[in-house]
């Protein structure tokens, strides 16, 4: 069998080697569509009022905007990663995005509910093949010593989507309407369209999943959207938790079968396990105080959105300041110990956030935000690099799947279990606290994670690749 190192060429890859430029367009591009599908996770949470009242539905399913979009962009990362591993990006990539802006577009003219959730649902399809595709491309567009640096784009994009979704909607709910909340996203998609049209090379037709991947992807399915509305209704009422049970047997099935066993081979392989458990704990830690502290300062503290949302705008003007910073020394220094850095920093914020209570400022929270926000930037970058890096050239999409399915169910288990924790025991602090101690925990996991020998650097080509068109 001939070896191939991790910089080699795999089926649609995009080539880059030593006389051929990186290409910094489809970092971006992959930066930008990241910042578009985390964007839709929370956009539409603040129009749901508007919605209901628009399509005159209860508040019940006026939330299905939501969860119609969440559930397959969850359930399906892990199907979506096994299969791009062996179709082109481009034709991936191209399909993907005129898809979730089409879905847009419909989600945006909906006249009545049903129409809605089902744009939303096959947007969610959509968004999970962009969630899985956008570290894959921007790994594979740039040479291995530029990894870090080029991670760094949809890592830190993505999360900012993520924080700065609940302001963007509200300013389109007040000045536009709620249909503008799903029209924002339609410009974004047309432009990278129009980038990847140009600027990727040709990988030939999509491949459709067969018949054992369209099983194993309802195995999934039906385990994570489980977990999933358990973890969302819980919030609501702490018996739903109880619907988690029904999640085991179909992902247990799917792990003990043909789909799951090479997806568990490859994360024990590469010692990666840790790593996810890190990605996953740091998320919930994460999402649990940007949760608990919007929560507090309008409940307890009585500002009014606005100065709440300026407080909160601390952590992503930090981890938009830190996150180039991290690839590059990630780059030069290697990505574990800038890594880990930032997990200590965002843990030290989060750390610091756990006393607060009345009588603390605006400033006071503001400065301990941007530090957290100083760590997530400085982490996410180096997180990705390190474990695509160590994910074997076939088997980048599954890693790539893996990673952020573990994210996702991050940023759903942290609030579930911050607004477990402020009820049980009645304030923000017990919340804080458990964001506190979930990134804490992500130091040593990381310490653990992955290969600690330096990248192997980019060989010449030793095989065939199995898409010749893509070095056209």
């Amino acid at each position: 069998m001939t070896h191939r190192s991790p910089g080699s060429e795999q089926p649609g890859h995009i080539s880059v080697g030593k006389a051929q430029e990186d290409r910094w367009l489809l970092v971006a591009v992959a930066g930008v569509l990241s910042f578009i599908a985390m964007l839709d996770m929370n956009i539409v949470n603040v129009a749901l009022a508007d919605i209901a009242d628009g399509l005159h539905v209860s508040a019940a399913t006026a939330q299905w905007a939501v969860l119609g979009y969440q559930l397959p962009v969850v359930a399906l990362l892990l199907p979506v990663g096994r299969w791009l591993d062996g179709v082109g990006p481009r034709s991936a990539a191209l399909t993907a995005t005129a898809g979730f802006g089409l879905c847009s577009a419909l989600a945006a003219v909906a006249p009545w509910a049903a129409w809605l959730i089902a744009a939303r649902l096959a947007q969610g399809a959509f968004g999970a093949v962009l969630f899985v595709l956008m570290p894959v491309l921007a790994i594979r567009s740039v040479r291995p010593e530029l990894r870090a640096r080029a991670m760094s784009v949809p890592a830190t994009l993505g999360p900012l989507g993520a924080v700065t979704g609940p302001a963007v909607g509200g300013l389109l709910l007040d000045h536009l309407g709620w249909r503008a909340v799903f029209l924002v996203k339609i410009p974004f998609c047309v432009l990278a369209l129009v980038v990847a049209w140009k600027a990727m090379p040709r990988d030939g037709r999509l491949r459709a999943p067969d018949r054992r991947s369209m099983a194993d992807a309802l195995l999934v399915a039906a385990g994570v959207a489980a977990l999933l509305l358990a973890l969302t209704l819980a919030a609501d009422d702490p018996a739903w938790l109880l619907l988690a049970l029904a999640a085991v047997p179909p992902l247990w099935r799917w792990l003990r079968g043909p789909g799951g066993r090479p997806v568990t081979g490859v994360l024990r392989a590469t010692g990666l396990l840790p790593a996810h458990g890190a990605v996953l704990t740091l998320a919930a830690g994460f999402a649990a105080m940007h949760y608990v502290v919007a929560l507090h300062l309008q409940r307890d503290e009585g500002l009014n959105a606005t100065t709440t949302g300026l407080t909160v705008l601390a952590f992503p003007l930090g981890m938009g300041l830190a996150g180039p910073l991290g690839g590059r020394l990630a780059d030069r220094w290697g990505a574990r110990p800038v890594a880990l850095t930032g997990a200590a920093l965002t843990a030290t914020g989060l750390l610091l956030l756990v006393p607060l209570g009345a009588g603390w400022s605006a400033g006071d929270v503001a400065w301990r935000l941007a530090l957290a926000g100083i760590g997530m930037g400085l982490y996410g970058g180096p997180t990705q690099a390190l474990v695509m890096g160590a994910a074997p050239p076939d088997r980048t999409a599954t890693v790539g799947s893996t990673v952020q399915l573990a994210r996702s169910l991050g940023f759903t288990l942290g609030p579930a279990l911050a607004t477990t924790a402020w009820a049980l025991a009645g304030g923000a602090r017990a919340g804080l606290a458990l964001a506190a101690t979930a990134a804490c925990l992500a130091v040593p996991l990381l310490a653990l994670s992955g290969p600690r020998s330096t990248p192997v650097p980019e060989q010449p080509e030793t095989s065939t690749d199995a898409a010749p068109a893509a070095h056209h």
